[in-house]
């Protein structure tokens, strides 16, 4: 199969990388408006393209890595040529533009995926497996301020990324059925959404001195923390004995170590993308599903006054 990657800024370089190192890819295309910025990829034995028009003609599918306010031209390039494509998130500026793509999408026979990259880390799944009846569930994502995003708010930035995990993997069964409240900013949000007696608790920052990504879940007989750096989880179950030694409060916790197979989750990405175009099936992250994350955006920024 040969795959291309239009768009070689920070996020397109590592679509290239990993292309370049799959058995099933015999070749990586790539273009970018800035020419000498895709030439210097030369090391990943890229083949750069003139022109979007060059590149689709000469691939089977591609990532879309441009800035979200060219995804829905470029996406309807490739649908219209009959390329498989993965949208880096989100998949379109506005719900609107989102809208055209999944129309255009009836009866094409295309795959079609969105890069929610986090759905593909290793402790996600992991959590889904241990987790029963959350009461609470506490996400955070916060971050130094990045000059590679210009063209959206930190809900769009980061944020999405966890109403992604929350709306399609932790309350997948109730996810229509919901309450959102929400503060915030262009660079600093507060969420709160209740799914029946079950509050979640979202935050995300750009104004952070330290990178925080991690996530904390209460249920009634344990509690669970994992951190989406590190790939780590830990599950505290209810202590086996109360007491009180030397008039202090003790308690004995069990403390499990869950194991997990730690990978690299852009690769996990783009291996699934590749295999389910030589498999003919859908990606995991549809868009639609990637246009309700939007939507959920939306949602948040009027809310806050920033739309």
């Amino acid at each position: 199969m040969k795959t291309g990657v239009i768009g070689t800024g920070t996020m397109g370089k590592n679509h290239v990388r990993i292309y370049s190192e799959l058995k099933e890819i015999e070749g990586v295309y790539a273009f970018d408006v800035d020419r000498e910025k895709a030439k210097r990829l030369n090391e990943y034995g890229v083949i750069v393209c003139d022109s979007i028009g060059e590149l689709l003609d000469s691939v089977d599918a591609t990532s879309i890595c441009v800035p979200t306010k060219h995804h829905l031209e470029v996406a309807k390039r490739a649908i219209e040529k009959d390329v498989h494509c993965l949208i880096e998130k989100p998949i379109t500026l506005t719900t609107k533009e989102g809208e055209e793509i999944v129309n255009l999408l009836e009866d094409k026979g295309l795959i079609v995926g969105v890069g929610h990259i986090e759905r593909f880390n290793p402790i996600v799944w992991e959590i889904a497996k241990i987790i029963e009846n959350p009461l609470y569930v506490e996400i955070k994502r916060h971050n130094p301020a990045s000059a590679r995003i210009t063209d959206s708010t930190i809900v769009e930035d980061l944020m999405i990324h966890d109403i992604d995990i929350v709306f399609n993997v932790l309350y997948k069964s109730v996810s229509s059925d919901y309450e959102l409240y929400s503060a915030g900013n262009n660079d600093l949000c507060k969420v709160l959404i209740k799914f029946g007696a079950s509050i979640v608790s979202l935050s995300a920052s750009r104004k952070a001195s330290k990178k925080i990504r991690a996530i904390y879940i209460e249920e009634e007989e344990f509690t669970i923390e994992g951190d989406f750096m590190n790939q780590e989880i830990y599950v505290y179950r209810k202590p086996g004995k109360y007491g009180i030694e030397n008039e202090v409060y003790t308690q004995e916790n069990i403390i499990e170590k869950v194991l997990v197979n730690k990978v690299e989750p852009l690769k996990e990405e783009l291996k699934t993308f590749i295999a389910c175009v030589n498999k003919g099936e859908e990606f995991p992250i549809t868009p639609m599903q990637a246009w309700n994350n939007l939507r959920i955006c939306e949602e948040i920024r009027r809310l806050n006054g920033i739309f």
